[in-house]
C-alpha cells in the first residue's frame, strides 16, 4: 500500500481563531482536492486515525487532499464554547474562503475540486453563490447526502428531527449556551448557537436568505454557471440525506450539468448504505470511491453527466 503522509495546516482568521486543514498528500503531489464536513462534525468523517477513509484513498492514488475543521471544530482552536457567536454566515464568507485561499497559496492558483458531506455541501453551494469567482476555479464537487431542507415523514423523522433537533437542541443551546452534540451522542462535534440557529431555518423554510446580511443564496445561484456536481445519497439514509431531499437540494440550484446516484444493492452497490457508512463503511474502498476517484481524475467532463432537469425527470 502506498505511503500517505499527513500535515496539521494552521489557517488563521481575522479574529485569532485557527481553522485546521489536514493535508494528505501521496507519492504523487496531485491536483488539490478540499473536503468539508456536515453539521455536528468535524474533518474526521473523512479519515481515521488508521489511515482509512475517502481522504487517504484519494492521497494514494494521486491527489493533494485537504480536510477542513470549520471554526472551532476538529483540530481547529479554539473549541467552540459558551461564549462563541460565530455562525454558518461566517463559515460561508470567512472560513471556507480562508482555506481555498490556503491552499491557493500552497499549490498556486490551479484548479480545486471540492467533496463534502451533509451540510458541507449547502455550505459549498452558498459559497459558490456568494463568491461566483470560485467557479472558475474549482473543477468538479461531489455531495455525500446533502440536503437544504427536509420533506420526508417517517419514524425516524419524527425523533431525529422533531424530537431531537427541534426540541432537544434548542433546549440543550439554552442550557450550555451552545449545542454539545458529542456530549448528546448526536454527533462528532458542537455547534454554536448561531449556526444551529441558522441551519435550523434553512431545513426549515424554503428562503435560502442569509439571516445576518439577508444575502439571497437561492436567487444569486440562479444567476451563475456551476462546476458540474455529483450528488450521491445512500438507500439507508431515510432523514439526514434522503434521496429525495438530495433531489431536491439538487434541483433548488437551478440549471446545472450535474449526476444523481443512490447507493445501493439494486444499483450494484456492495451494500445499502446510510448517512454515516457511505464514507466509513470498510467496503466502500472497493465499492464506490473507485467511482469518485474516476470523477475527480476525469474532471466531471465525460459520458452519464447530466442537466439536473433531466435526472429528476427520470426518477
Amino acid at each position: 500500500m502506498r505511503t500517505v503522509r499527513q500535515q496539521s495546516i494552521p489557517v488563521p482568521l481575522s479574529g485569532g481563531d485557527i481553522l485546521n486543514l489536514q493535508r494528505f498528500t501521496g507519492p504523487e503531489s496531485g491536483p488539490p482536492v478540499l473536503m468539508l464536513h456536515g453539521a455536528i462534525e468535524n474533518g474526521r468523517i473523512f479519515y481515521s486515525g488508521s489511515g482509512k477513509g475517502l481522504a487517504p484513498f484519494l492521497a494514494r492514488n494521486g491527489f493533494d487532499v485537504y480536510v477542513a475543521d470549520l471554526r472551532g471544530r476538529g483540530k481547529s482552536r479554539p473549541p467552540i464554547k459558551r461564549s462563541s457567536r460565530f455562525g454558518q454566515t461566517e463559515a460561508i464568507s470567512e472560513d471556507i474562503p480562508a482555506c481555498v485561499e490556503a491552499i491557493k497559496r500552497l499549490r498556486g492558483p490551479v484548479p480545486q475540486q471540492w467533496v463534502a458531506h451533509s451540510w458541507g455541501g449547502v455550505l459549498f453551494s452558498s459559497v459558490l453563490a456568494r463568491f461566483p469567482e470560485y467557479t472558475e476555479l474549482v473543477r468538479s464537487l461531489v455531495y455525500f447526502g446533502s440536503k437544504r431542507t427536509i420533506r420526508v415523514w417517517s419514524f425516524e423523522r419524527i425523533f431525529k428531527v422533531e424530537l431531537v433537533w427541534k426540541l432537544l437542541c434548542p433546549l440543550s443551546c439554552l442550557v450550555a449556551g451552545y449545542l454539545p452534540a458529542r456530549w448528546l451522542r448526536i454527533g462528532s462535534d458542537s455547534e454554536t448557537v448561531k449556526s444551529y440557529r441558522q441551519s435550523a431555518a434553512w431545513v426549515k423554510h424554503d428562503a435560502w436568505i442569509d439571516s445576518d446580511n439577508g444575502f439571497d443564496y437561492g436567487a444569486a445561484i440562479k444567476k451563475i454557471s456551476l462546476p458540474p456536481i455529483w450528488y450521491i445519497a445512500a438507500e439507508n439514509d431515510h432523514v439526514l440525506g434522503h434521496p429525495r431531499d438530495v433531489q431536491d437540494f439538487m434541483k433548488s440550484a437551478g440549471r446545472q450539468q450535474c449526476r444523481y446516484t443512490v447507493l445501493s444493492r439494486t444499483n450494484g452497490n456492495l451494500h445499502d448504505y446510510d448517512h454515516i457508512s457511505m464514507l466509513t463503511h470498510p467496503d466502500a474502498i472497493h465499492d464506490h470511491f473507485p467511482e469518485v476517484l474516476e470523477w475527480l481524475q476525469q474532471d466531471a467532463y465525460k459520458e452519464g453527466v447530466y442537466d439536473a432537469a433531466d435526472i429528476l425527470n427520470q426518477h
